[in-house]
């Protein structure tokens, strides 16, 4: 016979096939031979090609040399090797009486193929067959129970190990072992360990294995650590094994000094310990490094692309994730589940719903069954890519359902608005019996924020408190945010009192939920508090807080939240400067809010938004308009609520062709379809201007339903230009659609006082009689020194009384003087002229001024918010107010800004 080598494996195999099937073989000892010498596992180790397998499995039966111990187990240990554990069970029953090599092979086999259970079922029947373990057959057992995570049966076969005398070997002690680590026994396990009286580095290998798949990766660094301290040298295996241990733990700082070892050892060219390496600093940020050493992995293996192009998507470089698919593509090595999911989460985050799309058909075509990881890419896809129905379509044809896919589903119907279905989900999933963890709950709390479904969120309360969830960080913030954006700060306040462990996601949560309900001065005790308590605050604790100061009007604590950002390195946060543009714009100072505007590294629509909402506020409109008309230059496309700033810019300044222009194109040039918002601030415009007829007639071309901000307009137009007629007509539209506000029969009245309808205007008040409606008491702020002080008419609760009303005497005097003359007409009460005199004096933003001229220095400006539209007598007293002090007076009421100075107002007298 020709002499071949095992080095030319493509020679000895098709020898193998050419000897087998050659016709004159007919010499039994000549082939036993044959096989001896090149049995069938080393012959396709080097091919691992199941089809000629089978053809030298088919010569060796037409042979009639199946009865030969060996050939079994080579036949077994093949299939199984292959993946194709029917063939092997086939080969195993073909035996009358399978002996202990046989049942060892099919255990083993079973147990690689991960098929614990089967593997546990053979062993119990070659047991009860009388068949006896020897040291071989043990750790495939013992492996089998590891699958299966049965430790009951693994302590069993532990007093097999003990009964026979095996102890000591250090093949079936390794596997013991590792057995008691993967069913959560590590003290057993570690026990085990020192008992054995000669440990090699396979046993510290298999010690770091069991202790990284079971995610006790720091324990496995200090073992690792303990080895080398122990004298011995660590293999390839094992750093591999401790990468990945470095890689769970995060510990960048050991990663390195791994990768020194290799180098050191010669082992930087392995391909084990190179996919670990660019795994670990892919998974740890370094993609720099990752890439360099993937970059000399001379032929990268699909573990290699997998870990590189995974890595990318972790840190967020889809576009170089995409591009390596490519190259991949290009090299030979498709792309299998795992990159496929991996470039699914790419697709969802770029929006790459053709690429998403194509995948999925891809799969289609060439009938592959539905792996998870990959249903669930695809479920995010489209979900993230506004193809709801298709990702439902998606989930429901998963032949399995875990709690990611139903997560994932559950998520995708939350960010794409359908909060009901997102429920409706979660309720499924409970009813199907299917676990839920903290993602689900904070999936669906997130939906019953959106859809203020308190009631569902107290269902989902109670679940938190009958599970572990309650103590979850995660999750009870999810809980105080839902609360909090229901309404229902008394629930939310419960939960984060009640919750010891307080960090700046629990405090923000909460500073969120005071600030969005207009309780700033608990928003702002609360970051008080935050801070004695040693935690610093974020960018969005930050924001949160400047949107609370700008409910307030409380400028000089935003500006302090100002410092704390400066100080604290958020100044290119673009959620702190958004809020920052915005709060200086709500607290007056429009030119503060240019700046924090111009500071913006990256501005989008939110920033411009702020920035021209705040100038259209201040009645600058033209400014506003310009301003617009840059952002579009920048290349940035409006949403709907710039355009309501827009037309607000108009309004405020009286810019009606303007806004006639820009209403009547905003559906043609920005896609966007006029809402109740631009109607109501058109019909506004137009009402303020006297077109009351293009107003009326808009509101009856309106595709919906006019709303209460559509008749309040034309109510108040009605009584700018004294339309008895539309206003009763308004505020009967009003009586039915907002019933308990009193600012309507206010308006009512004041336009029939104006007429010199006095018998209505009694009619109105009687009316509000009957019908319980309080009047709502006009009130105003001013912030001095961190403290906010309030006033209501009449107002002599504070502390500074007799003061403030001194200073009211003397401002009395002067303006009389400066020929300021009460406007006693707009007052309706029925007393006398000098009467009315006096409450017209104490109008709340009177007092507050009145109290800014006592504690602010001379010239700084006076800051003043109130809660109603300011009055025409309190507007012309401010005017001449600021003249006589030389002071800039600020006023933000319900409806804009003024800012008084010299005795004009910012507004035109128009408002």
């Amino acid at each position: 016979m020709e002499e071949f080598s095992l080095q030319d494996p493509s020679q000895l195999l098709e020898a193998a096939l050419d000897f087998a099937s050659y016709p004159g073989v007919q010499n039994d000892a000549l082939v036993k031979n044959f096989l001896d010498r090149f049995p069938l596992p080393v012959i396709i180790s080097f091919t691992k090609s199941l089809n000629q397998g089978m053809q030298i499995h088919a010569h060796i039966t037409k042979l009639g040399f199946l009865d030969d111990i060996t050939v079994h187990y080579n036949l077994i240990n093949f299939y199984s090797k292959c993946h194709t554990l029917g063939y092997a069970r086939n080969v195993f029953d073909e035996i009358t009486e399978p002996e202990l090599l046989s049942w060892s092979a099919l255990i083993s086999g079973y147990a690689q193929n991960g098929l614990g259970m089967e593997g546990l079922y053979a062993f119990q029947k070659m047991h009860s067959s009388g068949v006896k373990c020897n040291e071989f057959a043990l750790p495939s057992v013992l492996k089998a129970c590891s699958n299966t995570k049965d430790l009951k049966l693994g302590k069993q076969i532990h007093g097999i190990v003990v009964s026979t005398g095996f102890q000591f070997n250090v093949f079936v002690l390794n596997t013991l072992f590792v057995m008691y680590a993967k069913c959560g026994e590590f003290l057993d396990s570690r026990k085990l360990f020192d008992e054995i009286p000669e440990r090699n580095v396979v046993s510290w290998n298999a010690l770091f294995s069991s202790y990284v798949q079971n995610d006790r990766c720091i324990e496995a660094i200090s073992l690792f650590q303990e080895m080398i301290v122990s004298g011995f040298t660590p293999n390839e295996f094992s750093l591999s094994s401790i990468l990945n241990a470095c890689t769970g733990a995060g510990d960048y700082g050991q990663g390195r000094i791994i990768h020194a070892y290799l180098i050191r050892l010669g082992y930087e060219s392995d391909s084990f310990s190179a996919n670990a390496l660019v795994d670990m600093y892919a998974k740890l940020g370094d993609l720099e490094a990752a890439m360099a050493i993937f970059e000399e992995i001379e032929q990268p293996d699909i573990i290699s692309w997998n870990s590189i192009i995974s890595g990318c998507v972790l840190q967020g470089y889809h576009d170089w994730a995409l591009g390596l698919l490519v190259e991949m593509k290009m090299s030979g090595t498709n792309p299998n589940m795992f990159t496929l999911s991996s470039i699914l989460k790419s697709c969802a985050e770029m929006g790459m719903k053709e690429l998403g799309m194509q995948i999925h058909s891809d799969l289609i075509k060439r009938d592959i069954g539905s792996d998870f990881f990959v249903g669930v890419g695809l479920i995010e896809v489209y979900s993230k890519c506004d193809l709801i129905e298709d990702a439902r379509k998606v989930f429901d044809t998963l032949p399995e359902r875990d709690v990611i896919a139903w997560n994932v589903m559950i998520s995708g119907y939350s960010q794409s608005g359908d909060d009901n279905e997102a429920i409706s989900l979660f309720f499924k999933m409970q009813e199907e019996g299917h676990s839920f963890n903290r993602t689900t709950l904070s999936s669906v709390l997130k939906s019953t924020a959106s859809s203020q479904a308190i009631d569902v969120s107290k269902q989902v309360h109670a679940l938190i408190v009958k599970t572990v969830f309650q103590s979850d960080n995660y999750v009870v913030n999810s809980l105080i945010d839902s609360y909090g954006k229901c309404g229902f700060l008394v629930d939310a306040t419960r939960v984060f009192e009640e919750y010891p462990f307080r960090d700046v996601v629990l405090y923000t949560s909460m500073i969120s939920a005071y600030a969005q309900y207009g309780q700033g001065e608990q928003a702002l005790k609360l970051a008080l508090q935050m801070l004695d308590m040693g935690l610093k605050l974020d960018g969005f604790a930050c924001s949160c807080l400047l949107s609370a100061c700008s409910n307030l009007s409380a400028y000089e604590q935003g500006k302090q939240i100002h410092v704390h950002i400066l100080k604290l390195g958020f100044t290119f946060d673009i959620f702190a400067g958004n809020a920052l543009v915005n709060m200086y714009a709500k607290c007056g100072s429009i030119e503060d809010a240019y700046r924090a505007f111009s500071e913006i590294p990256k501005r989008g629509i939110v920033s411009w938004s702020a920035m021209i909402g705040g100038l259209a506020q201040h009645g600058y409109g033209k400014e506003a308009l310009n301003m617009f008309d840059q952002m579009l230059n920048d290349g940035v496309s409006p949403n709907h609520i710039t355009l309501v700033s827009v037309l607000c810019a108009c309004n405020h300044a009286g810019l009606v062709p303007e806004a006639r222009r820009y209403f009547e194109s905003m559906e043609v040039l920005f896609g966007i379809k006029p809402m109740q918002e631009h109607y109501a601030c058109m019909i506004d415009l137009l009402g303020r201007a006297g077109l009351l007829n293009e107003a009326l007639e808009l509101v009856n071309k309106m595709p919906f339903e006019a709303d209460a901000s559509v008749w309040g307009a034309l109510l108040g137009a009605s009584r700018i230009h004294g339309n008895l007629e539309l206003g009763k007509f308004a505020a009967e539209k009003l009586y039915v659609l907002e019933p308990e506000k009193s600012g309507t029969h206010t308006l009512l009245a004041n336009i029939y006082a104006a007429a010199g309808k006095w018998e209505n205007v009694s009619e109105v008040r009687r009316l509000m009689k009957d019908s319980k409606v309080k009047k709502e008491p006009g009130m105003s702020w001013m912030e001095v020194k961190d403290q906010v002080h309030t006033f209501v008419v009449g107002d002599r609760n504070h502390p500074r009384t007799e003061e403030i009303y001194a200073k009211l005497d003397e401002l009395s005097d002067l303006l009389n003087k400066a020929g300021y003359v009460p406007m006693v007409d707009t007052d309706l009460h029925d007393v006398e002229h000098s009467e009315k005199e006096k409450l017209l004096y104490q109008h709340s933003e009177k007092l507050a001024v009145a109290f800014g001229l006592i504690v602010t220095p001379a010239g700084a400006p006076i800051r003043v918010k109130k809660n109603l539209r300011v009055c025409i007598d309190c507007h012309t007293a401010l005017k001449f107010i600021s003249k006589i002090f030389s002071r800039e007076i600020i006023v933000r009421d319900v409806n804009r800004f003024h800012h008084f100075r010299n005795g004009s107002c910012s507004c035109g007298d128009y408002w």
